[in-house]
């Protein structure tokens, strides 16, 4: 039989009133209330002995504005993250910056696919270039296969982290992930899709710069070039390596600047070559002078009959940079160490070649001595042009009288 806890007995006071007591302890503490008639005192009971239940069961009485319903909904959650290191607020907080309802929820294949066309659209208008283009989509295809089936909103800091050090790359490589994420993921909290950018809370490295100086051609490799590509296939390679070697023009021929160059950018009767915005790499425009003996090159060999991008150039600039090991920006690099080399202005170099003065005082200057210099500046070509082909400007040197080189024979 269960023990009772609390008792009613009949109390006779020292005036002789009859009293009705209630006594016996509530969590360890002796309760003792006298009332005046037995009903009272019976009531008392009931209440003591149900709060002595709710203790035995873990419960406590609250004053609380929550409905019945939203108790018991509280207390389920306190049960499910019962031995969690998590807080039911925080555990509110995520869900309320991360979850998206079912109707403002997006699949990650159409947000990838809205997010290239508007990238589309931007180089379209000359905003970006197309390699930054092909960056992204060919990082947001891999995004695509890394999760394939979810949507933008589950994607948090944690996975696009793992998903950025994926094949353990280099910090460059690392951080170039996160730069194409961080602008997707922008794109995607604009359109609210998400609640906040994830890619804010994926670690970014900083890197310490230790580019050393910059790969060059010394000025008798740069004369061997020439002379190999004047002598190949009738010259016409000529005025893509002249313009890449003694203009710097960026040399990549899938959508370096040489590639969009027009030959009504090439003014040889002001000695400028005019590089547009359209065509810059960094969307700014910069004049280039033309050297004399870059003119005595293009003389020789006039856009009007040499085009500046010949038919099949990726093949066969391929084949001429295996021969003489040419990595993908050396000409360039070589362009502005002998400037810089010849005309000791950093400043100068930087406007033509389009770079920061810092970048030419890091990388390029004293890479090469004056008289080496005079020798790079002095190459010209072995074929002599004639005044029906073009009229240099003022100031072209003559041609070396020499015998027309035979073209190579087909291999």
């Amino acid at each position: 039989m269960k023990q009772q806890r609390f008792l009613v007995t009949r109390f006779e006071n020292r005036n002789g009133v009859i009293s009705w007591r209630v006594d016996g302890r509530l969590g360890g503490v002796r309760l003792r209330k006298n009332f005046k008639t037995r009903e009272e005192a019976a009531t008392e009971k009931a209440a003591l002995e149900l709060r002595a239940e709710q203790l035995d069961a873990g419960l406590v009485s609250v004053m609380t504005c929550l409905t019945a319903e939203q108790v018991r909904d509280a207390e389920a959650a306190f049960r499910r993250l019962s031995g969690q290191p998590h807080s039911l607020t925080l555990c509110v907080d995520y869900t309320l910056a991360n979850y998206r309802t079912p109707e403002r929820e997006k699949a990650l294949t159409e947000a990838v696919a809205d997010y290239l066309a508007f990238k589309q659209h931007e180089h379209e208008r000359g905003i970006i270039s197309a390699v930054q283009v092909g960056s992204i989509k060919k990082e947001l295809a891999l995004l695509l296969g890394h999760y394939l089936g979810s949507t933008v909103a589950p994607l948090t800091p944690e996975k696009l982290t793992v998903f950025c050090e994926r094949g353990q790359p280099s910090l460059k490589t690392y951080n170039n992930r996160r730069g194409i994420l961080g602008t997707f993921f922008k794109f995607a909290f604009q359109k609210d899709w998400i609640a906040r950018n994830p890619v804010e809370r994926v670690p970014y490295h900083r890197i310490a710069h230790r580019r050393g100086s910059a790969r060059t051609l010394s000025a008798a490799q740069a004369q061997e070039l020439m002379t190999f590509v004047e002598n190949h296939e009738g010259g016409q390679l000529v005025p893509f390596f002249s313009l890449c070697l003694f203009a710097g023009i960026r040399p990549c021929v899938r959508n370096g600047e040489i590639t969009k160059l027009k030959p009504e950018d090439i003014n040889l009767d002001t000695g400028v070559i005019h590089v547009e915005p359209e065509v810059s790499k960094v969307r700014m425009k910069r004049n280039v002078t033309i050297q004399p003996n870059l003119a005595a090159w293009l003389c020789a060999y006039p856009l009007e009959r040499f085009p500046i991008v010949p038919p099949n150039l990726q093949h066969t600039r391929a084949a001429v940079a295996a021969k003489f090991d040419l990595t993908t920006d050396v000409m360039r690099h070589t362009f502005i160490s002998m400037f810089v080399a010849k005309f000791r202005s950093m400043g100068e170099a930087a406007l033509q070649a389009g770079n920061s003065e810092s970048i030419i005082r890091k990388h390029y200057l004293d890479l090469k001595g004056k008289e080496e210099a005079e020798q790079f500046w002095g190459i010209l070509p072995q074929r002599t042009s004639t005044a029906a082909e073009v009229t240099p400007f003022a100031g072209t040197p003559a041609p070396v009288e020499t015998k027309p080189a035979e073209a190579e024979p087909a291999a």
